[in-house]
C-alpha cells in the first residue's frame, strides 16, 4: 500500500480560545443497514456488543428517517441540510456521459471515468460550517459527492482530510485496487476483478478454494480503521468532526476469512450464493453478511477505544445511523436476518423505495454527561436535521434555507424540542416517487415516471407495514399531502431529476 503524507490543519495555538474547548462530533454511517439489523433494534442472528454498548450509554431514535433511499442523494441531504425536494443531487448521478463509467478496468487507468456527478462548490456543507467554528474536518469511507478532479471531492467541500472510495461503483468490491487519500490515489495489493465476475468454469462450488479469487489481501474496512484512528490521533488538542462512512454492510459479499468462520460455527453449513443476482459469488452467504455487520460494529468499537487512548471520549458526541434501508439482492437474504422488522422485508420494500423499510433507519447517540444513558426519543425526524444540530453543538449559526430542525434538545433531554410538522421525500428514480410523513400518516406517489399522481396513504404507526390504503377514508388528510408535495418540490436544474407527472 503506497501512502501520501497526511496534510494537517492549523495547530491548537492557531485556534480561538473558544474553540479548544469544542465537543468532537463522531458521525458514523453505515452504508444499507437494515433498521433491524442491529442489536439494539431487535437483531437476534448477528452480534453488535459496541452498538448494543453504544445504545445503553446513550439514546435510540425509533423515527429516523435518511434523506433518500440510495446513497449519493441520502448523502447530499446529510451534508447540505436540505431535503430531496430542494436538494442538488437527487438520484445516484453516475455521469455517464464520460464514457465507460462502469467499466472498472478502463477507470482503473483513467480517473476521469471514476466518481459521481459532483456537488456545486456553491454549495456549503456540514463540515465548511464546521471549519468556521475551528473544527478539524475529515471523512473516512465513501464518498460518492464528487468525482476525482471536479470541484466536488471532499477536499473541495470543506473537509481537510480523506480516505476511502471516491466513487460508489468502485465500491462494490471490498477489495478494490485503489482507494483515496485526499485527491492522490493509494494502490492497493489487490487485483482488479471485477463485480459481476463467477466462479471459474469447473470450479467446485462447495469448495471454499474456489471462492480465493473473491478475497484478496487488503480489506478496505480494516484499512479505513487505521486512517481513522491516526486522524483521531493526530486531531487531539483541538476540535474535531470525523464523519466516518463505512461501506458496510453494502454488497459485494466479502469479508475477512476469520470473521466468516465465527459465524460458520454458528449457523452451520449452507448453500453458497453462485453471483446469479450481481456482485460476487460467497460460499456462505449468510456468515458472511452477518460477518460484515459484525465488522461495522468492530469499527464503531475501534474508534470508540480510540478516543478513549487519547483521552478525547469524554468529550465526543458519538451519533451511528444508515445512508439508506436494507439491501435485496445478490445473497444477503434480509428475510432470513429479519433485517426489517416490523417492516416488509421485500424487493420493493426496502433500498430504492419510499415505503419504511427505505427510508427508515436506525439512529443511536452517545454523548457522556449530557446523554442519559439507555434513553429513547420517538421524534420523528431526517438527515437534514443532522446539519442543523451539529451546528448547535459547534456554536455555529445555522444556514437560513436549511429545511432542519435541531434535535439538540432531545439529545440533552430537555423538553423544549422543536417538532416537523412533516417530513418530505423526493427520488426520481426506481419509476418516480414521493412522500410524506405528516404526523401518524404517511403518503406516497409512485411509478411517477410513468405518469402517476394517485396518492397511497398509510397510518403507519397502526399500520407498520403500509398495507391499508385510507385515502378514500380520509380526503382531508390527502389534501394537506398533496399541498405539501405540491410545496415542498422544487424543479432540479438536472432534467434526470425530474418528475415527469409533475415537472412535464
Amino acid at each position: 500500500m503506497k501512502y501520501i503524507p497526511i496534510l494537517l490543519s492549523a495547530g491548537l495555538a492557531a485556534l480561538p480560545a473558544a474553540a479548544k474547548d469544542k465537543p468532537n462530533i463522531v458521525y458514523i454511517l453505515a452504508d444499507d443497514l437494515g433498521y433491524s439489523e442491529i442489536g439494539p433494534y431487535g437483531q437476534k442472528l448477528i452480534e453488535t456488543p459496541n452498538l448494543d454498548l453504544l445504545a445503553r450509554n446513550g439514546i435510540r431514535f425509533t423515527q429516523h428517517y435518511c434523506g433518500s433511499p440510495v446513497s449519493a442523494p441520502s448523502r447530499c441531504v446529510l451534508l447540505t441540510g436540505q431535503h430531496s425536494g430542494h436538494s442538488y443531487i437527487r438520484g445516484n448521478h453516475e455521469w455517464a456521459e464520460r464514457g465507460e463509467v462502469w467499466n472498472m478496468a478502463k477507470a482503473e487507468d483513467d480517473t476521469n471515468l471514476e466518481g459521481q456527478y459532483p456537488i456545486a462548490d456553491s454549495l456549503k456543507t456540514l463540515a465548511e460550517y464546521l471549519k468556521t467554528a475551528g473544527y478539524r474536518t475529515g471523512i473516512v469511507g465513501k464518498w460518492g459527492l464528487g468525482a476525482p478532479n471536479s470541484e466536488g471531492v471532499p477536499n473541495k467541500q470543506g473537509f481537510d482530510f480523506f480516505f476511502g472510495y471516491n466513487c460508489q461503483r468502485q465500491a462494490h468490491t471490498h477489495y478494490p485496487k485503489h482507494l483515496w487519500r485526499n485527491e492522490e490515489k493509494v494502490v492497493l495489493n489487490n487485483d482488479l476483478i471485477v463485480p459481476g465476475t463467477k466462479l471459474a468454469p469447473g470450479a467446485d462450488p462447495l469448495d471454499m478454494a474456489s471462492y480465493a479469487p473473491f478475497m484478496q489481501k487488503e480489506y478496505a474496512s480494516a484499512l479505513m480503521i487505521d486512517e481513522a484512528s491516526q486522524f483521531i490521533e493526530k486531531s487531539k488538542g483541538e476540535p474535531f468532526f470525523l464523519y466516518f462512512a463505512s461501506v458496510l454492510p453494502h454488497l459485494a459479499l466479502q469479508a475477512p476469512k476469520e470473521w466468516i468462520d465465527k459465524y460458520l460455527a454458528k449457523f452451520g453449513d449452507e448453500k453458497p450464493y453462485l453471483g446469479k443476482e450481481g456482485y460476487f459469488p460467497a460460499r456462505y452467504p449468510h456468515a458472511t453478511y452477518a460477518a460484515m455487520v459484525s465488522f461495522l460494529d468492530y469499527q464503531v468499537g475501534q474508534l470508540i477505544k480510540k478516543l478513549k487512548e487519547t483521552g478525547q471520549y469524554e468529550n465526543t458526541l458519538i451519533i451511528f445511523s444508515s445512508d439508506n434501508g436494507y439491501a435485496y439482492n445478490a445473497g444477503c437474504d434480509p428475510a432470513w436476518f429479519n433485517s426489517f422488522a416490523p417492516f416488509i422485508t421485500t424487493y420493493g420494500w426496502g433500498k430504492g423505495f419510499v415505503h419504511e423499510g427505505g427510508i427508515r433507519v436506525p439512529m443511536i447517540a452517545s454523548w457522556p454527561g449530557k446523554i442519559k444513558p439507555g434513553s429513547q426519543s420517538e421524534l420523528i425526524s431526517c438527515f437534514y436535521d443532522v446539519l442543523p444540530t451539529l451546528c448547535d453543538v459547534a456554536g455555529v449559526a445555522k444556514p437560513a434555507d436549511t429545511d432542519g430542525i435541531s434535535f439538540l434538545p432531545t439529545l440533552l433531554g430537555k423538553k423544549n424540542q422543536p417538532s416537523h410538522e412533516y417530513l418530505y421525500w423526493d427520488f426520481p428514480e426506481y419509476d418516480g416517487q414521493q412522500a410524506v410523513r405528516l404526523g401518524p400518516w404517511k403518503g406516497m406517489r409512485l411509478k411517477m415516471q410513468k405518469g402517476n399522481t394517485v396518492l397511497q396513504l398509510f397510518n403507519v404507526e397502526t399500520d407498520s407495514k403500509e398495507q391499508i390504503d385510507v385515502a378514500a377514508q380520509n380526503p382531508d388528510i390527502v389534501k394537506k399531502v398533496l399541498d405539501i408535495m405540491n410545496s415542498e418540490h422544487r424543479k432540479s436544474k438536472f432534467s434526470r431529476f425530474y418528475l415527469k407527472a409533475i415537472d412535464n
